[in-house]
């Protein structure tokens, strides 16, 4: 029998992968292997829809699992793979089976980051986002009246704040930074946010350095901050970020430094063995990043499948977000990575606005708020690499529309 190729961790770009293979009419075979007991599926709606009890658990999954079944693809899930012998091209399996691939693909995605146990991250009480499971366990815990503490101002903890706010909760964000989403955006997005995030009574602590979260009744009761303040909660949850996923492959001798290293074809340093997804660290632009985005997952999935396929073809998507908070959208299209100055735009009303990224003169990225038309023109400005001047930008007046299609 011709060995499949093997697929290790069906997230976003497993889906991808799997996908494009089928699409292109691919006969070799595949195996699909997850840790968790779903099939593949969307975890961004996980800290909006999904935990507000708005998305039923079936309209997560990218595709039912009659479809794998269907189009021939073989799956393994509540399956964990411990170890990979590159000589012998198999991967092994906790259980202890040994699997033959032609070639081997690592979703393998990223972690959630805990807090040590020495400082209450191992209390009662204590949750984090990132699985379906880990929704699961906290949603019986958000009740209307309650006060959730949450460690962290990045984009989870704010998206998990307007949650809890719209069920009631009493809510307080702990950043450490000087502000929310500092690493991540502008002070004129975070400066939108916060006021957004205050206006439905949430309570954001910035610069507030958080020491232990400490025991009460056998849970936890709150944390201590470093100034020797104490705030009370009910429930914590923690929002700092995440770490990629690559013990695997550091077993198996791929060369990491945060993330799995690949070229721009996804290929690690060997030639048998791709990584997509959260896990890798690629090559763009003349730095290597890595990126925890849908969209970086999907592009590098598809990539892989059509190199696999014998297409020559490489990596250069544009990357894009998007957050969901209260009545707020916010799009973010390309890397603001190097930026020296930025540009506030006005929206038609308070609720909206557009900052514009860029280095010199150089348009890197833009953050929209509420402003699709900013976001759907800036994204085809960029992508035609036009820059037009930040005097430009900032002028209401000016017809971005015109400048996109120029």
């Amino acid at each position: 029998m011709t060995a499949p190729i093997v697929i290790v961790g069906a997230g976003q770009a497993a889906a991808s992968f799997v996908s494009r293979h089928v699409a292109l009419g691919s006969e070799q075979p595949l195996l699909l292997i997850g840790e968790e007991p779903h099939p593949p599926y969307q975890r961004p709606p996980l800290s909006k829809k999904y935990l507000l009890g708005e998305l039923e658990r079936e309209r997560l999954f990218i595709r039912p699992l009659e479809w794998y079944q269907q189009q021939s693809v073989d799956t393994s899930f509540n399956t964990r793979v411990v170890e990979i012998h590159r000589d012998q091209k198999q991967v092994v399996t906790e259980n202890g089976e040994t699997i033959d691939y032609a070639k081997l693909l690592l979703c393998t995605g990223s972690s959630a980051r805990r807090l040590p146990d020495d400082i209450g991250g191992n209390l009662d009480g204590v949750f984090k986002l990132r699985s379906i499971a880990d929704i699961d366990q906290i949603e019986p815990s958000l009740v209307a009246g309650r006060r959730l503490l949450i460690v962290g101002g990045g984009y989870i903890g704010l998206e998990a704040a307007a949650v809890g706010r719209k069920l009631g909760l009493e809510v307080t964000i702990l950043e450490m930074a000087d502000r929310i989403m500092q690493r991540v955006a502008a002070t004129e997005t975070s400066n939108f946010f916060r006021q957004l995030h205050q206006s439905h009574g949430v309570v954001v602590r910035e610069s507030a350095r958080m020491t232990r979260l400490f025991e009460k009744e056998g849970r936890v009761g709150g944390a201590q901050l470093e100034s020797g303040e104490t705030i009370e909660a009910d429930l914590v949850l923690i929002g700092i970020g995440g770490n990629p996923n690559t013990e695997l492959a550091e077993t198996a001798g791929l060369d990491c430094n945060n993330g799995i290293l690949v070229d721009e074809r996804c290929q690690t340093s060997d030639a048998s063995i791709y990584a997509a997804g959260d896990c890798t660290n690629f090559a763009r632009n003349g730095e290597r990043i890595r990126l925890e985005s849908v969209q970086n997952a999907a592009d590098q999935g598809d990539l892989v499948a059509r190199v696999i396929a014998g297409e020559s073809v490489t990596y250069n998507a544009l990357p894009w977000f998007w957050s969901d908070q209260y009545d707020c959208k916010l799009q973010i299209v390309g890397l603001n990575h190097g930026h020296n100055l930025t540009v506030l735009r006005p929206g038609a009303d308070d609720s909206s606005q557009s900052v514009w990224y860029y280095a010199d003169s150089r348009l890197l990225a833009i953050d929209a708020m509420n402003e699709p038309k900013s976001y759907a023109f800036g994204r085809m400005i960029i992508e035609k690499g036009k820059h037009p001047s930040p005097e430009e930008v900032a002028d209401p007046a000016t017809d971005l529309k015109a400048i996109a299609r120029s």
